[in-house]
Order: C-alpha cells, then structure tokens, then sequence
C-alpha cells in the first residue's frame, strides 16, 4: 500500500513557522479554499401546468398528478416518492463547468454557474402502461432551457428518472425530505453516518493525510495538497438512503454532488445535460439494500480460509518473514500478506515500494521455496499491485512500463507523452484501462507476474487516480475518472480467472457505481496509526458503516492502521494500545488483516515482544471462533447486500439514537460490538436496541424490551463489549467458545 506523502523538509519550515502563526492563516485559507463547497442552489422555484397537461392518472405502479401541487408521483402505498412539494419544482439544471485541481491524487472541484434554472412549466404529459413522459421549459436568470423528464413507472419498488435538459450543463434532481429525513450512504464515507446538513461530492481521490485534525492537515495541505477533507474518499457512490424507506441512485460514473444543507431538500447535481436515476422504496433499509444488490450485482462470498484466519502484514525479505512468523507461532495465521514482494524504497513518507510487479530476487531470493514452505503449513501468501508503473531502467527483470509506452498502453498527456504523475518522490503512469489491448495486456502480466506460483491473491490499491485532463485511447475522462475503480476491479478478477487461482482473494481501497459486484472485498483506506475520528480508527468504522449503507457489503480496514509521521508537532506513532483495540475491533469484523504501515520501525507491531504476541495471538482465536458464524453472515450479505457490519440505524430505523450510536456496529444479525475508541478507557458505554441483551464476557443481562437503553460496562484490554440478544442461537455457542472455552465449531 502506498500514499503520496508529505516532504519533510517543507514541514520543518513550516512547523518554524507554526508559532506565529504563520501556517494556520495559510493553511486554513488554502483549506477553505480547495475543499470548501460552493454556495447552496437557489430555492426550488413554482411549477406551472398548461390547462392541456393536468392529469390525475394511474401508470404502471405509480399515480401522477400535476396540478396546484406541481408534479407529484405517488406509489402504490399513497407515499410520495418523487416530484414537487407544495408546489415547487422538482428539477433545476445549471449553465456553467467545472475546474478541477490535482495533485498527488487529491482532486478538488471549483463549480462556475453562469445560470441556473429552478422554475418549472409542464407543457405536455403523455401516459403509457409503464412510463411517463414529461415535456416543458425550466426558467431563470431570465433564460428558459427545454426539459424532457420520463418517469418508468413498471417496478414497484424502482421508480425510474430520466431527465434531459439541452443547453444545460448540469441536471439536478431536487429530492424531497419529509420531516429532516436523515441521509445515509454516498459510499466510504468517514463522518458521522447521518449527512444531513452535508455538502457530499462524490469523486473517488485520495482520502488525505489528517482529514480535519489540526495542525496535520493545514500542513499537509500547505505542503503537499494532501491534507484532505471530510469527504475525501477512495469510494463514494452515487446511492443513499432518504429515511428509512426510500432510496435515490444515480446511473453515472461522472461527477455528482449531494447537497443535504437544506433540512426538506437533497440537491442532487449531476454535471452533464441528462441524467438517469432510480428511486428505490420499500419496508425497510434492508429492502432497498436487497433492490440495489439485485440491480449491481451480487458479490462473490469469500474464500472460507480467509475467514478463519488472520492476515498478517508483514515485509523485509524471506528471513524476515519468517522471524517475525515464527514470534507469531500461537496465533492461527491463514495467510501472510507480502506487499513488498516486488521490493522496496525510502522516501520522505516512509517506506514505499517499487512498483515493477516482479519478485524482488535481492529481497526474496527464494520466493518459491518461502510460498511452498508457508503452503506446507497451511499458510497462503498474498502480494500487492495496483495500476501503475515506473521506468525501472537498472533493474534487472522486464521493464513493464517501457513495455507498455512501445504498445501505446499508457494514459497520455495532452501533449501525446505517458502522463507521469508524481507519487511523492517518484512519478509513474497509469495502465489505459479504456483500451481493450492494454487491458488483456495487463491481465496477462498480473496473472503471470503477481499471481506467480502458489500465491493465493493481493492486494488491489489506487484507481482513483485518473486526471480529468487525460488523453485516453477511448472515451472522455469526465466519465471515466469516477468508472476507473470498477475497470480496475475488472482487470483483478480477470486475472485471477487467468491464473486458475482456486479461492483467490483480492482487496481494494477504490469503489465505483458497480463495485460491490466487480470488486466486493473492499478495505477502507490509509488511516493515520491513532484512535482519532478525522484519519484514525474511529473514522475506519465510520467509512464502513457508510459503506455498507451505500450497498457495499464487505468491508474491513487496516489493522492498526497505516499513516504514521515523524515530523515535529505533528508527528504520529503508533502505540501498542492503538494496536490492541483495533485488533479487537478486527477480530469482531470481516477481515482481520494486519498491516505494519509506512514506518514499520517506528510503530508498534505484533510481533514485537512476547506481551504483544501474545495479545495479538488471543484476538486472532477469538477471529476463528467466529469463523462459521462469519460465514454465514458473509453468505447473507452477498446474497441480499445487507453488510456484515451494521449500523444499528438500518436495522431499527423507526428508533431516536443517541449520537455515540455512530461508534458501535452490529456484526450480523446476533452481536452489537462498542469497540474501545479512546485511548487510556477501560469501560465503554452501549447503546442497545429493544429487548434483553447478553454481555459476551459477564453474562449479565441488559436492556429494555421497549426501547433503546445505554448502558456502560467493563473493557479492559482484550475484552471489547459485545452483546447478544437474549435467546439467540449463535450468542451462546459464541459466549462458549471465546469465555469459557468449552463450546466447540
């Protein structure tokens, strides 16, 4: 894994600088400046109907109306699920473009709007069986654009939206909200899971280095573009929840906004001249979770072995490799994750790797005898790849990248060169993902390179990277920025079909419009190695609640985390602490996989001393306690896109939750888990749904049968709080194994 860093040098003068300061003027206005978002719409204006255009009819599963209302669609259960409210109009588009900023990866928007049109005239209905057609004029700034809006009213739980708007180029579907609905969803998204009053773009980009924690992120800003803000993300999507009964998606991969600012409105902008939408509605969360895994795609369910296991993140070269396996020795390992395989360099950031996809042969000189001896114990072998390559001339192996220049393979510039784009200390480029060509090329390299000889798959990092201003072999990059995660998740699976890998498991840090079928284990990012809620683990569980609302099912991130920083003032380790926890909060999750992250030296590793082995090794037995309960929740996910781990809001969506409700999960439907988030706390408050609840270690019942009840209770290192309902059939056979031990799988 890799993240473009922060230069050390330019920090130590600005830190000189921080006293004064200097930096937090600076570094607040360049923040304000690259991510802040851009002034709310106007408000909807009236809809006006021609005498030949009211209509009152019955289409479909739907009944339209327009008239004194506006237009109104209303569903089968007399909700309205789409149109005007109180007579306002339901559309708006937009005359103007978009800039975009790009460095490191961190792409920032600046929106120019020459004009808007928020008025609506309906000149012409036409009913069909099954769809609508909507014909008239939006008006303002003292201009009117045609409209073309068509309504396929043959689902009854998809209601779908087609807007065309010549002249225009944005769309924006005025969304209504009853009553401050809360909003959630819009993919990994790591604040808090309702995003009501929220400015949401949603453009896959580097996530940031800090993300709101001061000073880090003025500085990173300041330094290098790579501060990020709170919606920063590898992978949002264009799909969220309004309420707990109605969803809206966007079938698009350019670029869109969410603008929940207003408490009876979401602004849904899409910048291009038409736009097509579904409106999904049912009972439940789960129900609109289900409509958008059938419409995606379901994901493939994981490799048994990985859910048995822990992953262990581990580097430095065959002997290496085994040290620090054999301190390990007590803990069921299912797989050791190799991600400097392909050797490595220091840089400013830490230590990075060389991106060339070939074994490393200084590093790991007997790379087939080290897979065979860890097969020979049951232990699989992961490595790393991601869509990029460097000019390796000196190396010894093939030169990929100079492979691909020769071939036309590369992202180009415009002045017709490789586009190089600057990785924080060296600059690679971009494998064309729109050339058919290029791609079964590099289909073939990773299935005979990366996928070499008894490996059982790897890690797939990037694909957010594509610059809005490339020059690609076929298509626009306007639409193929946001498209590119999927693309590369296709290539992945391509390859592991191509190298007759049996239970191949690859992971990604990117998500499109249809990851969760094209790339469905998913991790969430490159946290800073802290407990913090702006880049730390909290905001790791954060990103995948959101996750896993946006119908992305399985999910899990870095144990431990992965940014740490050296510089003064702002400089980050990771403890022994952090390390715990967020084992725990592994091991009660999909994934437990660990990573040593960019200064191994400098943080606390599992394998360090006996204590931490021995913390590690506890957590990894109660990760395989849960296997075949894992399994079966793994399997109900990939079948009904309900995710493994769960915010309580999607299941008892009809219930008040108090704010701490954000920094706990179900996982599935038997355990909630309160991990520990704070540093130095050994008790964790609880927020239980209705009814009677198990405390995992204690026994001790808790709960009230009519509402939601907190309580607090003992964690001490090692022991997180875990409920399960009273009664349930896996609480018990789990309380046995992972307590008292006498349970067995």
């Amino acid at each position: 894994m890799s993240r473009p860093g922060v230069r050390v040098t330019l920090l130590v003068v600005i830190v000189a600088l921080l006293a004064s300061g200097v930096v937090a003027v600076v570094g607040l206005s360049v923040l304000n400046g690259r991510y802040a978002p851009p002034a709310p719409l106007p408000e909807p204006g009236r809809v006006s109907v021609a005498d030949g255009a009211l209509v009152d009819t019955e289409t479909g599963h739907y009944r339209v109306v327009t008239g004194e209302r506006g237009l109104v669609v209303v569903d089968a259960e007399g909700t309205a699920v789409f149109g005007s409210r109180d007579g306002r109009s339901a559309l708006a588009a937009v005359r103007g473009h978009v800039d975009w900023r790009e460095h490191t990866g961190h792409f920032t928007a600046t929106e120019h709007r020459a004009a808007v049109w928020t008025s609506m005239r309906v000149g012409r209905v036409d009913a069909g069986s099954d769809q609508v057609t909507v014909a008239g004029e939006l008006a303002g700034s003292g201009q009117t654009v045609p409209f073309e809006l068509r309504l396929g009213t043959g689902d009854p739980h998809r209601l779908a939206v087609s807007v065309r708007v010549p002249g225009a180029d944005g769309v924006v579907l005025r969304v209504r909200r009853d009553g401050g609905e809360a909003v959630h969803g819009l993919g990994a998204q790591f604040s808090g899971f309702d995003l009501s009053g929220k400015f949401v773009p949603v453009v896959t980009r580097e996530q940031g280095v800090g993300r709101g924690r001061q000073p880090l992120t003025m500085l990173a800003e300041a330094t290098e573009g790579a501060g990020g803000a709170e919606f920063s993300t590898y992978a949002p999507v264009p799909f969220a929840m309004v309420g707990g009964r109605r969803a809206v998606a966007l079938d698009t991969t350019r670029y869109s906004t969410w603008d929940l600012r207003r408490p009876d409105l979401v602004d849904v902008t899409h910048w291009h001249d038409e736009v097509d939408a579904t409106v999904y509605t049912g009972d439940r969360p789960a129900d609109l979770l289900a409509l958008r895994t059938e419409d995606t795609g379901r994901p493939d369910a994981l490799p048994g072995w990985a859910l048995d296991g822990a992953i262990v993140g581990l580097q430095g070269g065959s002997d290496q490799v085994r040290r620090k396996l054999a301190a390990l020795r007590d803990a069921p390992v299912a797989a050791v994750w190799l991600q400097d395989w392909t050797g490595g360099r220091r840089t400013d950031f830490g230590d990075r790797l060389w991106w060339t996809w070939q074994v490393d042969r200084e590093r790991y000189p007997d790379w087939e005898r080290l897979v065979a001896d860890l097969g020979e114990r049951d232990i699989r072998v992961l490595t790393y790849v991601n869509p990029f390559l460097v000019d390796a001339a000196g190396r010894s192996g093939r030169n990929l990248f100079r492979e691909a220049e020769a071939a036309g393979y590369l992202v180009r510039d415009q002045r017709g060169g490789p586009y190089l784009l600057d990785q924080g200390g060296f600059s690679a480029a971009l494998v064309d993902l729109s050339n058919p060509a290029a791609v079964d090329w590099y289909v073939e390299v990773i299935a005979t390179e990366v996928a070499s000889a008894g490996i059982a798959g790897w890690m797939a990092d990037f694909g957010e990277g594509l610059p809005f201003d490339a020059v690609l072999h076929g298509g626009d990059p306007e639409e193929w920025h946001n498209r590119w995660p999927d693309e590369w998740a296709r290539v992945n699976a391509a390859a592991c079909r191509r190298a007759a890998l049996p239970d191949c498991l690859v992971f990604h840090r990117s998500a499109g419009q249809d990851t969760a079928a094209t790339a469905p284990l998913l991790w969430a990012g490159d946290q800073l190695v802290d407990f913090g809620a702006a880049d730390g683990m909290t905001s790791a569980l954060h990103g995948m609640l959101a996750a896993g609302a946006s119908g992305m099912p399985l999910t899990h991130s870095d144990t431990g985390g992965y940014t740490g920083l050296a510089q003064p003032l702002v400089g980050v380790r990771r403890t022994p602490e952090v390390l715990r926890r967020w084992t725990e909060l592994s091991a009660w999750g999909l994934l437990l996989r660990t990573h040593e992250g960019n200064r191994p030296a400098e943080n606390a590793q599992v394998y360090d001393d006996a204590g931490a082995a021995a913390a590690f090794a506890e957590q990894a037995r109660v990760f395989a306690a849960l296997a075949d309960y894992r399994a079966e929740v793994v399997a109900e996910a990939a079948a009904t896109g309900m995710p493994v781990l769960r915010h309580v809001r999607l299941v008892h969506p009809e219930r008040p939750w108090p704010a701490g409700s954000d920094d706990q999960f179900l996982f599935g439907p038997s355990f909630l888990v309160a991990p520990v988030l704070e540093p130095g706390a050994t008790t964790v408050t609880a927020h239980l749904p209705p009814g009677r609840w198990v405390h995992l270690w204690t026994g001790t019942e808790h709960g009230d049968t009519g509402s939601v009840s907190s309580v607090t209770v003992a964690a001490p290192p090692g022991r997180p709080a875990v409920f399960f309902p009273v009664g349930d059939r896996w609480g018990q056979r789990i309380r046995d194994r992972v307590v008292t031990g006498s349970g067995t799988r």
